[in-house]
This record gives structure tokens, sequence and C-alpha cells, in this order.
């Protein structure tokens, strides 16, 4: 699956427009995190923890919009982009939309 945030795919030819396409995860900060975040926002720095976190999110939306893009015969997903919103105290939504194609 060739996945591109342009809105074309450069020297190809775009046979099909099969659609919108997305995957989304939610996720919540757990105890262990939050300890260490609360001490690390004393001194400063990177949240290494919700990095690793919103990493792996992006990585499981992505997944999860690709899967969708296969299920409906593209081969390709153009202008993707990535969203992120808070659910709920603790918890954040990522999402990885696009528009599914089936280029030559």
């Amino acid at each position: 699956m060739i996945i591109l945030t342009t809105d074309n795919y450069p020297g190809k030819e775009i046979k099909k427009v099969i659609g919108y396409v997305k995957g989304a995860t939610v996720r919540s900060k757990h105890v262990g995190r939050d300890i260490g975040a609360s001490f690390k926002t004393l001194v400063g720095g990177e949240l290494k923890g919700y990095t690793d976190m919103q990493d792996e999110s992006r990585k499981v939306a992505l997944e999860r919009m690709i899967k969708e893009a296969e299920s409906k015969g593209a081969n390709a997903i153009l202008a993707v982009r990535f969203q992120s919103s808070s659910i709920m105290a603790g918890a954040s939504e990522i999402m990885a939309y696009g528009t599914a194609v089936e280029v030559e």
C-alpha cells in the first residue's frame, strides 16, 4: 500500500477514486505514566512515556486505515492526515484518514 500526503501520485494515473478511509484508536494514560509525567513537568523536558504512547497510537490508526482501504480494493491512499483530540480526561483519540484510490 502506497501512503502519500500529497493529493496526487506523481508519475501514476489514478484509475479509480474509491473514497474516504480512516482508522482510529482511543488510548488512555495509566498511573505509572502519570506519576512519571508529573515529576517531569517539575523540571521540564520531553514526556517520553506519552511520546511513545502517541507513536504507537499513530501506528495503530494507520494500520486500521490501510486495512479499510485494502478491503475496498485500493492500492494507494492519498492526502493522508492525522488528527488527535481529547475524548475525556486522561484519554485521547488519534485518527488517520485519507482518500483511497486505485492507481495503474
